[in-house]
């Protein structure tokens, strides 16, 4: 074998090293992608970090992971925003808020389960939810997630102390438009309702009404096979896009 093949080799070699070592990282667009990551982003009330990790569920068709995320860290040093209607509370420099994500999904079927907790440090209550999540077949650059769930609230009563004033249902859907190779638009509306509970819980939880339509609404630009840049914006039926949240977030894949 001459040093011309020898070269050949060794680069068809390196291609394919290369090639194995890009199959491993996950579709970073897929809301129902598993991997361990990191992330952090700035927001118009302050910074947000996360931080996700895999782990093994002990089947080869089952995927997990934790995500922990911490928002709202310095707000009032940034200088945003100072916002102060009934849903958004004014901006300081202390952590708004805290949600804590466990994700499963079973690849055969394209199907997922999450455990979400989200605690407002500012109103001292966390909604906790468990949800399931169903990928369909994609149609052209379109695909959906249906999204169905039920969870209940905890909230810290100045009389009372800690209790659970009741239960609500949750129902949306997570949608993903493919513009090209690297970016990607999604629209995730989610419909929530009081199911169970206090009068007072279940008439005025949402804004002073039982049920309420958020949105949410990004687009992603994929810098490369580790790592996104993503704009988001959300809102509600009670609150319009331009007072809602928005930030801009840079994530990961380690």
């Amino acid at each position: 074998m001459n040093k011309t093949q020898i070269t050949m080799l060794m680069a068809a070699a390196l291609h394919l090293n290369v090639a194995a070592q890009e199959e491993q990282f996950q579709d970073m667009s897929d809301p129902l992608a598993v991997y361990t990551q990191l992330g952090g982003g700035i927001t118009d009330k302050g910074l947000n970090l996360k931080i996700g990790q895999t782990y093994d569920t002990g089947s080869e068709t089952n995927m997990a992971m934790n995500i922990i995320e911490v928002k709202g860290v310095g707000g009032e040093w940034l200088g945003i925003r100072d916002d102060n209607n009934a849903l958004y509370q004014g901006v300081d420099n202390a952590v708004d808020s805290l949600r804590f994500r466990n994700f499963q999904v079973e690849t055969t079927n394209g199907r997922g389960t999450q455990i979400d907790i989200n605690v407002n440090l500012d109103k001292e209550t966390m909604d906790a939810s468990y949800s399931l999540i169903q990928a369909l077949p994609k149609w052209g650059p379109v695909q959906l997630y249906p999204l169905a769930g039920v969870g209940v609230t905890m909230q810290n009563d100045a009389e009372n102390g800690y209790e659970v004033p009741g239960a609500f249902s949750a129902l949306g859907f997570y949608g993903k438009v493919t513009v090209s190779e690297n970016v990607w638009i999604n629209y995730n509306p989610l419909w929530l309702t009081t199911i169970s509970g206090s009068d007072e819980y279940k008439n005025g939880y949402y804004g002073n009404e039982s049920n309420i339509l958020t949105h949410e609404f990004a687009i992603s630009y994929q810098i490369s096979s580790r790592a996104n840049i993503r704009y988001f914006a959300n809102w509600n039926e009670k609150v319009n896009a331009s007072d809602g949240d928005h930030r801009i977030e840079f994530n990961y894949q380690l």
